[in-house]
């Protein structure tokens, strides 16, 4: 697969997701990072999350080669795959993150992140996963041609408790899938989606883990 392919047909700018994840940022994920963190993202694209986030040190990873031009000047960013953790020092990392990523990758190489993850993070160190339920989403799932491989909320689960590591939190419709849709990207809209117990639409899933003891 093509990165920059990839941004330029899947992946293209859009200024809506910014808005996106400027509002998830302020409403869901800065109640979770401490301004004295450390945050890594992996695949971090056009930095939107991570740009958005407040914490001591910001690092960055993505194997697109032109995604630091889009992080911000107090991000680390650090172009190389989701496996080159070597990088970033051990026991070092409060929050770990990825968006849709790792339906993008054979789960031997997920297999292999969350062993590295496990002397990166921190005691109580967290690796949060946002990414599309295939139990909701499996009628667009395979329109990314680079879908490889399939979660549904109870899977990833239990891939994650195979691999070490204890659920903390499970939400299966957090988000809709996709920005790309009639409806209006605004930040009200998000945050009330967000505090709404009813989630119309909602094919992207949330979970949150720690290295189990």
């Amino acid at each position: 697969m093509s990165a920059s392919g990839y941004c330029r047909t899947r992946f293209a700018p859009d200024a809506r997701r910014e808005i996106l994840w400027r509002a998830l940022v302020k409403y869901h994920f800065s109640k979770l990072i401490d301004p004295r963190d450390t945050v890594l993202e992996f695949g971090s694209g056009y930095g939107n999350f991570i740009n958005n986030v407040l914490a001591a040190r910001k690092l960055a990873l993505d194997i697109w080669p032109e995604f630091p031009n889009h992080v911000g000047p107090d991000v680390e960013a650090h172009v190389g795959s989701v496996e080159d953790l070597d990088w970033v020092d051990d026991n070092s990392v409060d929050f770990a993150f990825s968006s849709n990523l790792f339906e993008h990758v054979p789960q031997s190489v997920f297999v292999s992140v969350l062993q590295q993850l496990k002397k990166k993070l921190r005691p109580g160190g967290t690796l949060t996963l946002l990414q599309p339920n295939y139990r909701f989403a499996y009628r667009e799932y395979f329109d990314d041609y680079t879908h490889v491989t399939v979660y549904s909320d109870i899977g990833i689960c239990d891939f994650l408790t195979a691999n070490g590591f204890e659920v903390i939190e499970c939400q299966p419709r957090f988000m809709p899938l996709t920005i790309k849709s009639r409806f209006k990207v605004s930040p009200l809209l998000i945050r009330a989606y967000l505090l709404s117990p009813i989630k119309p639409m909602g094919k992207q899933m949330l979970i949150r883990a720690r290295v189990a003891c």
